[in-house]
């Protein structure tokens, strides 16, 4: 297996450390924007190899694949650039996977009613092009998507035998300090990202059909387990909703982050004064984009591992009927302490825990464990091969029953 790997921020970085510590591999090719940081990410172990990239253009893509022989593109740059990457490894003959899938467009007339273009949608459209080209897109592979939707297989293959609600809940503890130690507003993982996410509408699986909310709609408080507590969750447009529906049978499926008070008015004042908008702007001469400048001036989530403490809790609370018939409420899920993820690889928890998942799933594509052809998602893969190599890599997930 030859890896192009395309980003080397906090997440990519996180991929390079996580996989240098297995043997699946032949080479991986680390390619940015930034050659600066694909030559620190491809430090990390002899088989690596930095280039630069330029992530909107497919053709080059395209060409990198040619030039090392790659057998799989790893996408860990924001979403914006999936369509000429997801383009440029097909053209290139080679598999692919990402952790966020094509952007969403809002739906016109009715954006907290009706869906307009879903995420995902301009990656499903060419799902038989994938197919009859023999190729695998594995989209969706991180954590959140990702890990929750091997959780959604896992439930309904072992756990369930009715599935109500599949409801991904993600909630932390995380505080990050100035050099003062007094806390200070810094996203753990990509603002832009985050403002995509969070400011559009949400879209609910409910009654056969996608439909979408305002956005922090219905508010819950979640119990976390391991010690994270109570976490405030609303609800947020994010890609397990969209994919697994398509490959488990629910009633019912949704994605609530833990957010805060203070991040919520923070994305509020943001959209109120228009710099999450990601059209170009002109200020004194230069065409910028507002959102890429609010990402700018924020500390980069990559390097804020050493002043953060805490948890960071992924899960999927599962509901309807057992096995047995009776009524059940599970939650299954993975608990990652920024401590532990600083002192084993050097990588804060948050950008470590989402790139652990590709670098399995790629080991299982590797010992042709997990296999496919066509535009699919991790559910449409068997969970437990999975789950037995994430407690392998260190990183044990956990189940907790509910009062149902």
């Amino acid at each position: 297996m030859r890896i192009l790997l395309i980003g080397a921020g906090g997440v990519g970085a996180a991929f390079a450390a996580i996989a240098a510590r297995r043997d699946f591999f032949e080479t991986v090719v680390v390619a940015d924007y930034d050659a600066a940081k694909a030559e620190r990410a491809a430090a990390t172990d002899e088989r690596y190899v930095a280039a630069r990239i330029d992530a909107s253009d497919a053709d080059s893509v395209s060409a990198l694949c040619h030039e090392h022989g790659i057998t799989h593109v790893m996408n860990a740059v924001d979403p914006v650039f999936n369509m000429p990457i997801f383009g440029g490894a097909f053209a290139a003959g080679a598999d692919y996977l990402d952790m966020a899938m094509s952007l969403s467009r809002p739906h016109p007339e009715a954006p907290y009613e009706k869906t307009g273009v879903k995420l995902g949608d301009e990656q499903f459209a060419l799902a038989t092009e994938w197919e009859e080209g023999g190729r695998l897109a594995l989209v969706g592979m991180g954590v959140e998507p990702g890990l929750s939707d091997v959780f959604a297989r896992y439930a309904a293959d072992h756990l369930f035998g009715e599935i109500d609600e599949l409801g991904t809940r993600d909630g932390a503890n995380l505080v990050v300090t100035d050099d003062e130690g007094n806390e200070i507003f810094a996203p753990s993982f990509s603002m832009w990202t985050t403002i995509e996410e969070c400011l559009n509408p949400p879209v609910i699986w409910e009654d056969q059909e996608w439909r979408t909310t305002v956005p922090f709609s219905e508010p819950e408080v979640f119990d976390f387990p391991e010690g994270i507590g109570p976490v405030e969750c609303v609800n947020v447009e994010h890609e397990e909703v969209l994919l697994m529906p398509r490959w488990v049978d629910c009633k019912r499926a949704t994605f609530k982050y833990g957010l805060g008070d203070e991040f919520i008015n923070i994305l509020k004042v943001l959209h109120t004064l228009g710099l999450d908008s990601t059209e170009k702007v002109r200020v004194k001469g230069v065409e910028v984009s507002p959102r890429d400048v609010v990402a700018a001036v924020l500390p980069d989530p990559a390097t804020v591992g050493p002043r953060m403490r805490g948890k960071t809790c992924a899960g999927l609370w599962v509901t309807g009927r057992g096995k047995d018939g009776a009524d059940r409420s599970t939650y299954l899920y993975h608990v990652v302490d920024n401590e532990w993820t600083m002192r084993e690889y050097g990588h804060q928890c948050v950008v470590w825990q989402t790139a652990i998942n590709p670098v399995i799933a790629l080991e299982l594509l590797a010992r042709g464990t997990w296999s496919g052809v066509g535009v699919l998602g991790p559910e449409a893969f068997d969970a437990v091969p999975f789950l037995e190599l994430l407690t392998e890599y260190g990183s044990p997930w956990g189940q907790q029953e509910l009062t149902p």
